[in-house]
């Protein structure tokens, strides 16, 4: 299923409303000014915290660089107002029929940083957490995931990254040499910026984190296996997007085979051809000034975003598959904390119960047998009786995010295991707040869906106890293990190290919620782990 995200699957993005922010005329106790290596910025000041938005940390990749490796952004001289985020990268809605928003000019970051005295010693510097949104490589942008809880409750710098889409950051074509990985290179060079400027605002440059869920993971692991990406960061967050994650053939429509976030470049490369004659460039002895010359509505069509992404390896930027990497220990050296959410799988599946329904049993057995064969159908749903869910629709979504998102997580966590201190956790709050726009589906609850832990460490919506006090206790995680490399909470049950699937720590809300259990039993992996990779058959 190479082009899911978009067309068969809305991302799980934010949208929040914008905020209008005033533009004071002078610095001052509410207005910081901070000099970067390119120029002063002015931020805002929150009381407790300070923001800085909309800082460039590259060049606009637009005329002649677009399709080109980040380059350094020019320097300034006045101070630049950073109270507003910058334009978001080019993409279509993510929900329902529209042109293009956003801009090419969008290579900003924004900086989330405690008060001076909200917790550092003086002098003493924070560990900085660089964020990398979700959004299938489609949509998505940094400004929409607020990062204060971080900052405050774990006195730590945050940094949220714009970075090219679509198109625009994983096009492939001969004429560039293959597909050199744009919207990877924009991270690496938002990872330089922060090298060059985190002691600026009071944080360590050599104690960086990497974290991003969905997209955001994918790109994580990337970072984790990419040669151009060691030194640059000194932990990894993985959220929901394992190396290995994969979806079995025909899981959400009859029309659609095996989904792989990572392609071989010669593919990239293969659809970058008859995409440029497509565009009216194919005949030209220079496509790429050609294709350059093109407006964005031309380029950012539903069609060529679903062909463009998806992350490519085989070339510089990524050698070698991710997940193999893995495998084959060929992996930064940094501790990694990842894991998934208990239902993933729950709000993919509810968005396509309306053209491809599981309305019975023989509706669940026609899918098992469809997607995996008759022989392996019979041992899955021996592990998946459809009596033992409220519906059809929950049983095939259960068995969908176990194999698709669950098991393979836990498989990347034994290979990371070997080589480096790895924590394990699932998210498993039922009553998570739907904070994404979409409409609850009755014969599919949503619970602990693909995306939900967001609100737990973003203030994208207000939480109520307990689930407030669950994420008090996942930001303390998240930001000591940014810290010391051992994730830890004040208050909070241990987090044990990973040495087996049996040390998971779940994720849930109220006493008892937070606990060690068998993932690999409990999401039946064995069945999983024995068919791999052969429920990918497109690999």
């Amino acid at each position: 299923m190479r082009k899911f995200w978009r067309r068969c699957v809305l991302p799980v993005t934010l949208t929040l409303p914008a905020v209008l922010l005033s533009v004071a005329a002078a610095a001052g106790p509410e207005r910081p000014v901070v000099d970067t290596d390119r120029g002063p910025v002015r931020g805002r000041s929150h009381g407790a915290y300070t923001t800085f938005e909309g800082i460039p940390y590259a060049a606009p990749p637009t005329g002649s660089l677009r399709w080109r490796l980040p380059e350094p952004a020019p320097r300034w001289e006045e101070v630049r107002d950073a109270g507003a985020a910058g334009s978001r990268c080019v993409q279509l809605p993510a929900v329902g029929p529209g042109g293009p928003s956003g801009s090419e000019d969008c290579l900003y970051l924004n900086v989330t940083a405690p008060a001076p005295a909200a917790g550092a010693a003086r002098g003493a510097r924070r560990p900085v957490m660089v964020w990398f949104h979700g959004g299938g490589f489609v949509n998505g942008a940094g400004d929409l995931y607020p990062a204060e809880r971080l900052a405050v409750r774990g006195d730590v710098v945050v940094v949220t990254v714009n970075y090219r889409l679509g198109i625009l950051g994983l096009f492939g074509h001969p004429e560039l040499g293959g597909a050199p990985g744009f919207a990877l290179a924009d991270q690496q060079a938002a990872l330089h910026w922060v090298r060059a400027n985190a002691e600026r605002f009071g944080a360590d440059p050599h104690n960086v984190t990497v974290f991003g869920e969905s997209a955001g993971a994918l790109s994580v692991c990337a970072h984790l296996t990419s040669p151009a990406s060691a030194g640059l960061f000194h932990k990894a967050i993985v959220q929901s997007g394992s190396c290995s994650t994969t979806m079995p053939p025909w899981s959400l429509l009859p029309t659609l085979g095996t989904y792989e976030p990572f392609e071989p470049e010669r593919r990239t490369v293969a659809d970058g051809v008859p995409a440029a004659a497509r565009l009216g460039c194919g005949g030209s002895t220079a496509v790429l000034d050609c294709l350059r010359r093109l407006d964005i509505r031309t380029l950012v069509t539903p069609e060529l975003t679903q062909t463009f992404s998806q992350m490519s390896y085989g070339g510089a930027q990524l050698p070698e598959e991710p997940r193999r990497a893995l495998e084959t220990g060929r992996f930064h050296r940094v501790p990694v904390m990842q894991g998934t959410t208990r239902d993933e799988m729950r709000v993919f599946v509810a968005q396509t119960l309306a053209v491809y329904p599981v309305a019975d049993a023989a509706a669940y057995r026609a899918r098992l047998e469809r997607s995996f064969g008759v022989s392996t159908a019979r041992a899955v749903e021996a592990s998946y009786p459809v009596s033992a869910y409220p519906t059809p629709a929950v049983a095939w979504a259960t068995l969908l995010s176990d194999a698709s998102f669950t098991c393979p997580t836990l498989r990347d966590s034994g290979a990371l295991a070997r080589r480096v201190p790895t924590y394990g956790y699932r998210f498993s709050d039922g009553d998570a707040p739907n904070f994404t726009g979409l409409p609850e589906v009755p014969e599919l609850p949503y619970g602990a869906s693909h995306g939900f832990e967001l609100p737990y460490l973003f203030a994208v919506v207000p939480l109520a106890d307990p689930q407030r006090e669950l994420a008090d206790r996942m930001a303390g995680y998240w930001t000591r293990f940014a810290r010391t490399g051992v994730p830890a909470a004040a208050g909070a049950p241990w987090w044990p190290r990973y040495r087996s699937p049996a040390s998971v720590l779940s994720l849930a809300p109220g006493a008892g919620g937070i606990r060690t259990v068998d993932a690999r039993a409990e999401h039946h992996c064995a069945l999983w782990d024995a068919r791999w990779p052969a429920v990918t058959s497109s690999r």
